[in-house]
């Protein structure tokens, strides 16, 4: 099934999704963004049209509305493949609102999945996670390992979207879900960066701000793992080789003659590094002083967990290209230039 140049991406708006509209154009493709900017705001797609000297085509609203979705499919379409990045991320805030959180990363799943049939559009790449996994009994973890118990609302939603997308496939859908670790860093241009509405849920921004004085401190959330240091292990991804991967993963679905298709692959380094190692890491790599503490394990943290991604090298013909020094000087590049320090 040939590509068209015209592409869906929603989530458009948001970090991951900002990036990969760039690696889209970078390839030759039309991108139309959908987002209603509830965890975001207009700064990203400003850094997308900074770095691909582009207009954005991109339309407000909520993947929910079914109405609105079809609008969209009607007037910007037709298109060829959609990238669904629409979704809730964080873990803490999946633990104290589980039900927005099963509301929209579902109902959005379905409303677009419902849109795409009407449209006679079947090639999906889905947005999951690491978190399907839950706590692995093995690590490095390879894509057969088995769905554990979720950690948390936010873990659950993506078991569930990848449920719902092993099921409707046998109705003609061919779907890539990328299952990805940690993405952190920000474009090497300093264009675009992750952009936290209100205090940040992740950690690399988390740390940039705390570098930058706008937190008072860091809180580390636990030292008393079963890890070298007491803190967790993560995976953590350049955000641009995640971009990067799923224009890869798009390009495969269309070269596969099935007209029925269900795949995941685990994105990420293969690679473990500590919440404190990483700490370590951005104080080198930046030269800024941070102020963290040790506090309490959170609810909904996984001990550790990094990828086996032969799978994904092997299958997209994909490998990462930054560091984890790269991409925490690129956030702290970026973190500078949001706050206009020297």
């Amino acid at each position: 099934m040939a590509l068209t140049k015209k592409i869906l991406v929603t989530g458009g708006a948001g970090y991951i999704g900002a990036h990969t509209v760039v690696e889209l154009i970078n390839a030759g493709y039309d991108p139309v963004i959908i987002d209603d900017l509830s965890k975001s705001d207009r700064t990203l797609l400003a850094g997308i049209e900074k770095i691909t000297g582009r207009k954005v085509d991109f339309h407000k609203g909520d993947c929910c509305d079914k109405a609105f979705v079809t609008g969209v499919f009607k007037t910007a379409g037709p298109f060829s493949s959609v990238l669904h990045f629409a979704a809730y991320k964080s873990v803490g805030e999946s633990v104290e609102k589980p039900l927005m959180y099963y509301q929209n990363n579902i109902d959005s799943l379905v409303t677009v999945l419902d849109v795409m049939k009407e449209n006679g559009v079947t090639d999906l790449i889905f947005s999951s996670s690491c978190t399907v996994y839950g706590q692995p009994d093995h690590i490095p973890v390879d894509e057969s390992a088995p769905f554990k118990r979720a950690e948390s609302p936010y873990g659950a939603t993506k078991q569930m979207c990848e449920r719902i997308l092993e099921d409707a496939h046998l109705n003609g859908y061919r779907v890539v879900s990328l299952r990805y670790f940690n993405p952190i860093g920000a474009h090497p241009s300093a264009e675009l960066g992750e952009l936290p509405v209100g205090a940040p849920n992740n950690l690399v921004p988390y740390i940039t701000q705390t570098a930058a004085g706008v937190r008072e401190k860091l809180t580390v959330f636990g030292n008393d793992y079963d890890t070298p240091d007491g803190s967790c292990l993560r995976d953590f991804i350049h955000v641009v080789d995640l971009a990067i991967a799923h224009v890869k993963a798009m390009e495969y679905l269309a070269k596969r003659p099935e007209k029925k298709l269900v795949e995941a692959f685990n994105v990420g380094t293969g690679i473990g590094v500590s919440v404190l190692q990483l700490l370590d890491k951005f104080v080198k790599v930046t030269g800024a002083k941070l102020n963290y503490v040790i506090g309490p394990r959170r609810p909904g943290d996984v001990e550790k967990v990094y990828a086996d991604p032969s799978r994904v090298n092997a299958a997209l013909q994909w490998k990462t290209i930054y560091s984890v020094e790269d991409s925490l000087r690129d956030a702290w590049r970026w973190e500078k230039k949001v706050r206009n320090l020297q």
